[in-house]
Formats: C-alpha cells, sequence, structure tokens
C-alpha cells in the first residue's frame, strides 16, 4: 500500500448527511429559528416546516401525519414506545414478549419495567438469529399488552418476518376481539434498505432515526397507530400532540423527512436500476459478496455471524468471528490503515461485555471477543474493499501477535 486510504465500514453505527440532506435543513439554522410553537410569521415557517416534514414521513409509511412522533434518535424512541404503551395499558395486563438479539434500547426499558412488577418473556433466537411466527404467537398470554420485535439486526443484519408476525398477531387479535397485544418494531436498520408500508407490515408502532440513513444524529420518530395510547416520558409542554414534551428540533426534523425519503428510492420498485439493471441495494450486496469472498480466501477458517447473504440479511452487514485474533485490536489497527469498523452495536462500544446478540445466536465467549462487524455504505466501492483487505494483511499479523 503506498498510500493511506480513508474507508468507511461502520454504516450501522452511523451514516454521513447527505449533502442534499444538509442543504434542507440549513436553511432552519440561520434564516427561519423560530419557536415553531410562537404565533408571530416567522415562528410559523418552522411550523410549517414540521407539517411538512410529518406529511413526507407519513406517505412514505402510508401512515397518517398524526401518527408520527418526533424524537431525538431511535433509543427514545424504543424507550417511548415500550414505557409508553406499559404506562398507558397497564390495567390490561403487565406482560410483554420481546426477542433475545433485541437492541439495548430495547431490553433495558425491560429490565426496568420487569423491577416494577411486568412480567417479560424473552424469546431465543435460531443460530441465525431468526425467531419463528408460531412461537411469538403461542408466547401471547391474555395479560400480554406489548410485542417488540426489530425488524433487521443491527449487529449480524438478520431480517425477521415482520409482516407475517404482525399478520399472525392481527389474527389472534380478531378471534379474541381485543385490541391487545399492540406490536412495535425498532426498524432502525431497515429505513432505506426495507419497506416501512405499516399496513403490509401490521404494526402498530415503529421506531427510525436519522443518523442510519444519511441523516442528523439526534432526530428520530415513532410511528403509533390512531388508537393506540402512550403515556409521555417527558413532561414540561404539549408538544407532539401531549405526547413529547420539549421544543422541536426543527432542522433535525427537516433533515430525518428528507433523508428518509431520499432512502426511500433506494428501494425497489422506487429505485433506479444503473448498469447490468442492478438495483443500488443489489449493488451494496454484491460488493458484500465480493468481500465475504476476499476475507475467506484471507482467512481460510473465518466465520459468519448470522444468516448467509442474501434476501433475509442486510445487503450492507458483514459480521464475522476472526479465529484466535482479538476483535478489538484488529479494529484498533485498521484504524492505524484508515478502515473505520466496529465490534458490535456502537451503543455498548465503550463495554467489554459480550454481545448480546451474538450470545443469543450461539457464539462462544472467544468467538464473541474475535467478532468484527463491517458495515457498507451506499458511497463504498470496489476499491474501498480491496484496500481493506490489504489493510487486513498486515492488521492481523499484528493482531494475532498481540492475541498470542
Amino acid at each position: 500500500m503506498t498510500r493511506r486510504r480513508s474507508v468507511y465500514l461502520d454504516n450501522a453505527a452511523a451514516t454521513p448527511v447527505d449533502r442534499r440532506v444538509f442543504e434542507a435543513m440549513r436553511p432552519y439554522f440561520y434564516e427561519h429559528c423560530g419557536n415553531p410553537s410562537a404565533l408571530y410569521s416567522e415562528a410559523q415557517i418552522s411550523n410549517s416546516a414540521l407539517d411538512d416534514s410529518r406529511r413526507t414521513i407519513a406517505e412514505i409509511l402510508r401512515a397518517r401525519p398524526g401518527n408520527i412522533i418526533f424524537t431525538s434518535g431511535g433509543t427514545e424512541s424504543n424507550n417511548l414506545a415500550i414505557f409508553g404503551v406499559a404506562r398507558a395499558h397497564v390495567k390490561h395486563g403487565k406482560h410483554i414478549i420481546t426477542v433475545a438479539a433485541e437492541h439495548h434500547s430495547v431490553l433495558e426499558p425491560l429490565v426496568q419495567l420487569k423491577k416494577e412488577g411486568w412480567k417479560i418473556t424473552i424469546l431465543p433466537v435460531d443460530k441465525n438469529g431468526f425467531i419463528k411466527t408460531e412461537d411469538v404467537v403461542k408466547t401471547i398470554r391474555p395479560d400480554t399488552a406489548l410485542i417488540s420485535i426489530m425488524y433487521a439486526n443491527n449487529e449480524i443484519g438478520a431480517i425477521q418476518p415482520i409482516a407475517e408476525i404482525g399478520r399472525q398477531i392481527s389474527h389472534y387479535r380478531k378471534e379474541k376481539g381485543s385490541v391487545y397485544p399492540f406490536f412495535h418494531s425498532d426498524a432502525c436498520q431497515a429505513a432505506g434498505r426495507l419497506d416501512l408500508d405499516v399496513e403490509k407490515l401490521h404494526v402498530d408502532l415503529m421506531s427510525v432515526n436519522g443518523s442510519k440513513i444519511y441523516g442528523p444524529k439526534g432526530a428520530g420518530f415513532l410511528y403509533a397507530r390512531h388508537g393506540v395510547d402512550l403515556e409521555p416520558i417527558m413532561f414540561g409542554g404539549s408538544q407532539e400532540r401531549h405526547r413529547r414534551a420539549g421544543t422541536e428540533n426543527v432542522p433535525g426534523i427537516v433533515g430525518l423527512a428528507k433523508a428518509l425519503e431520499l432512502v426511500h428510492l433506494l428501494i425497489p420498485p422506487f429505485s433506479i436500476r444503473g448498469r447490468g439493471g442492478v438495483s443500488p441495494l443489489d449493488r451494496q450486496r454484491q460488493l458484500t459478496q465480493y468481500f465475504f469472498v476476499k476475507l475467506r480466501k484471507l482467512v481460510p477458517n473465518l466465520q459468519l455471524n448470522g444468516p448467509e447473504i442474501g434476501e433475509r440479511r442486510l445487503p450492507n452487514n458483514l459480521n464475522v468471528v476472526f479465529p484466535g485474533v482479538d476483535g478489538e485490536a484488529l479494529v484498533i489497527y485498521l484504524d492505524s490503515y484508515g478502515v473505520m469498523c466496529s465490534t458490535g452495536s456502537a451503543c455498548t462500544a465503550e463495554s467489554r461485555e459480550p454481545s448480546q446478540v451474538l450470545k443469543a445466536i450461539g457464539k462462544t465467549q472467544a468467538e464473541i471477543f474475535s467478532s468484527v462487524r463491517f458495515t457498507l455504505g451506499k458511497g463504498t466501492t470496489k476499491l474501498d474493499i480491496d484496500y481493506t483487505i490489504q489493510s487486513l494483511q498486515k492488521a492481523l499479523k499484528l493482531a494475532v501477535k498481540l492475541s498470542k
């Protein structure tokens, strides 16, 4: 390698802001800074921007604008969905169902609810990170208020059959003549790669954030179907129809809506196909496959964490075990060559605790600590992958020495 290249392969943690998104946000930093709750005309420009953003998002989800609650991101959206339903519907029952491979922003609120007397059922996943629809339905009890299942996993890219699960939950409710249980899905990794049509998915609540879709950090939303009452988790104002207090982040919300609008165009049938009739997401999957083949040649005993590269895995996700190598050391050595990746979820990067996702799919502690996640972005090229492979050849030698 004659020169250092910068290769960003941690897009599951955060994506760069699209220039078109930044341009949409710019006026609301400088020109239109009024509080959208105020009455004067300048403030009403900000208020109109909120309304336009809400409509844009609602159209993509096939929802009503009033179903969209703006938040600070995926973590707050997940917390609002879980605590909001639990506190508002406690009279129905105190039982919630989730999955072992969920994000911490779902699992940690459930830990708190358990301390408050709630019963939590955590369903196991198979070696690829999947759950069976029938296992979800069999677990529903008369007192089940909520089911929360991630659409696509942030660490191993497993795509759950959310539409089928939602359909079966709807059938259960019709048979019982009940509105319960409500169905929530964390779709932060799915946005821009999978269809977010809430009618097709049969979800009652869905979380999305901006930082995973080339939008701003600190902006997200929770979709809540009409009729799903939520107890606020933030108090002090009547914003978001009394469901989320606090002055709205107008630039962030405008950027969030623009980002979702742009990434939605990457999903078939909306995507424009390039050379050879290949869609942007198909191209990304092909590049991920190319990367994996190159890795296997470099490290013959390499192991893939999660499902095979294909329709049931996010097209940009590659999580692998480098046997006998310290994953954190490898990430640090790769960084010295300009290659940025991670050992798992960014939300637990400061913790040396084993990944709960990799534990859930049956990986040993040694395999977990030898795992590295690479997540490609829309700007990733074949040259980037080739450079990464070259960097790995050197970094692996250093990491193996350290492990010994």
